[in-house]
């Protein structure tokens, strides 16, 4: 028996622990031979005590290999020469198969590459998962598999769920082989999404005023995105008849609505953080991956529904964070019943976009919103200059100029004072 090193032949003088890179790289391929008591050139070798080798691969195979994947391999002495193994490994069907002690992660994943074993780049196990598994990003199995979910514990214990082995499987967190999803991935600590909140001053993106980014498990991230906004979510107080009405920039269950539609409904197969923008004017939440396909924006207006992630929407009902699928988009709307200025909604190719307003500067429309950076200036400061709103637009001195004129033009400040000392003040109660 003479052979030579091939994409489906490995020759091996001794037994080492190495060996397992070889069985996962021809598991994940088209599967392969290796001989043990041989060297590279085809030479025998042959081993003093086979039996003893055949047991340590044996044990190689099921303690360092996941998943298993004994059923595709077969270990026995070559009837040519009974002083070498042969290792018979099959393409198995759960690839990606991985080093138990490494993960499934490149340093755990091999293919085979002509003659040697080669790690995988994290795009081909992706594809080898998908391929496996299916489309469903939920199902799929997790690349990161060193999981913790103390977030998820701490929430179902208030709310009296059991979070055991078995109750994981049912959430879909963990496959029916112990391996975690990227269901288990998304209510974990070490979730790696997240979102993105920006203040701007004014109603554009010209000056930033603050940001934040809120990680880790996606029950963090909801708590901290809530408490964000409620944080910059203003309260303004009217009087009707000695009774004092509190009113809030942004409606509460809004806010929650959203964010909570947001956060379940994503496509979370795309690593872009849902943002969060507020501007003067409004309060903005985009989330990546637009509207499951045939599902129309106008049909989730009639409160159709179809998760994208069943799984972590069945989770969030569950949990009572949302009362029934089909009713969020219905619960914001009625928030603005009666309101001038009313919340959109709009899908476009692989993103869905939610627009609230401020409903404390609804009558600053006709064509006033352009305005609300420098009417901003007032809520610091009694009176404004020439250079404020400069410095506030980031324009020059003419257009500063114009846009002051057209102000005044439509009695929304007055001017007072002449020369170096003019200044100009809101005239407009209802803009303050």
């Amino acid at each position: 028996m003479r052979l030579c090193e091939s994409e489906t032949v490995e020759l091996k003088v001794d037994y080492t622990p190495e060996i397992k890179k070889e069985i996962v790289a021809f598991a994940n391929s088209n599967g392969g031979i290796i001989y043990i008591g041989m060297q590279d050139n085809g030479e025998i070798i042959g081993l003093e005590n086979a039996d003893f080798v055949m047991q340590q691969v044996s044990n190689s195979i099921r303690d360092g290999i996941r998943p298993d994947v004994s059923m595709f391999t077969s270990i026995e002495l070559c009837q040519e020469n009974k002083h070498i193994v042969r290792v018979t490994v099959n393409q198995g069907t759960k690839k990606p198969y991985y080093l138990s002690d490494k993960g499934m992660k490149p340093t755990g994943v091999y293919v085979r590459s002509g003659t040697t074993s080669a790690p995988a780049s994290e795009d081909a196990i992706r594809m080898m998962i998908k391929m496996t598994d299916g489309d469903s990003f939920e199902t799929n199995r997790s690349l990161i598999q060193e999981l913790t979910f103390t977030s998820l514990q701490r929430e179902m214990e208030r709310r009296n769920i059991e979070c055991t082995q078995v109750q994981m499987k049912n959430l879909g967190i963990l496959s029916h082989d112990d391996i975690f999803t990227n269901m288990g991935l998304l209510v974990s600590d070490q979730c790696k999404h997240a979102i993105k909140f920006a203040v701007f001053q004014g109603i554009d993106k010209l000056v930033f005023k603050d940001r934040k980014e809120m990680t880790g498990s996606i029950f963090d991230q909801m708590t901290d995105a809530f408490k964000t906004i409620d944080f910059y979510n203003r309260t303004k107080a009217t009087f009707h008849d000695y009774l004092r009405e509190d009113e809030r920039d942004y409606p509460e269950d809004a806010v929650r609505e959203a964010l909570l539609n947001a956060i379940v409904h994503r496509e979370y197969a795309f690593s872009g953080s849902t943002m969060m923008n507020l501007y003067s004017d409004r309060l903005e939440i985009i989330s990546l991956g637009g509207l499951v396909s045939g599902l129309s924006l106008e049909a989730v207006m009639l409160g159709a529904s179809q998760p994208r992630n069943e799984k972590l929407a069945a989770l969030f009902y569950r949990m009572k964070l949302i009362e029934a699928y089909g009713t969020g988009i219905s619960k914001i709307i009625s928030c603005y019943k009666g309101l001038k200025m009313q919340p959109k909604f709009e899908n476009v190719e692989g993103a869905f976009r939610v627009v609230l307003p401020n409903t404390t500067v609804q009558d600053t429309g006709s064509g006033n919103e352009k305005y609300m950076p420098i009417i901003g200036l007032f809520e610091k400061q009694k009176e404004i200059t020439r250079s404020d709103v400069e410095e506030v637009l980031g324009v020059g001195t003419t257009y500063a100029i114009n846009t002051l004129k057209a102000m005044m033009d439509k009695e929304l400040i007055k001017k007072v004072g002449s020369g170096r000392l003019t200044k100009y003040v809101i005239a407009r109660r209802s803009l303050q």
